[in-house]
């Protein structure tokens, strides 16, 4: 049985494949892409053998299963695109930002000891677990281990107070952006 399945699969296999792939090609534009697709489409027809042995209309079935896996992939592939172009946006925009706040920040308007001021009033603003967590990992640089336990918690409070911290410095230091990618 097992043979004549094989031997009945290699004969479609041989007769439909170039006919799908030029179809799929039509939609999806890739060879290689079309090709993936029908291999796909060939793996799982060999991995459901009853499903072969139910068709009347070999030919209709196959072309709409292709057609099928061609809006499947255009889907996806218009997905990544739109998390593609997200993506820019967002790294275009903090780029933006940055290039803005370092065109704002003069250097010279601010001595060491008002840029400490500045730094140490905004961290001094944050809750005082938090802060003592933010203080530990910048300035003493000890890592998050170490951090959890030398206070006796776990790092994932480690981690989510830091992340408190940076967000709450963020908005605090806005007008001095360089400032707040100094201490991160």
């Amino acid at each position: 049985m097992q043979k004549t399945y094989r031997s009945n699969f290699e004969k479609i296999y041989s007769v439909y494949f170039p006919k799908l792939v030029r179809f799929a090609r039509e939609f999806v534009l890739s060879t290689e892409d079309a090709e993936n697709i029908i291999q796909d489409i060939f793996i799982y027809l060999w991995e459901h053998q009853e499903v072969l042995k139910s068709i009347s209309n070999l030919n209709a079935f196959l072309f709409v299963l292709v057609k099928n896996r061609c809006i499947d992939f255009i889907r996806q592939k218009k997905l990544q695109e739109q998390k593609r172009e997200e993506f820019e946006s967002v790294t275009k925009k903090e780029f933006k930002l940055k290039i803005y706040a370092l065109q704002q920040f003069d250097e010279n308007a601010l001595s060491v000891n008002d840029i400490e001021a500045i730094l140490n009033e905004a961290i001094n603003s944050l809750p005082e677990k938090c802060r003592e967590i933010f203080s530990l990992s910048r300035m003493e640089a000890l890592t998050h281990k170490e951090i959890a336990e030398r206070l006796n918690i776990s790092t994932k409070t480690v981690e989510n107070q830091i992340t408190t911290a940076i967000k709450k410095l963020r908005i605090e230091l806005k007008d001095y952006l360089p400032l707040f990618y100094f201490i991160i």
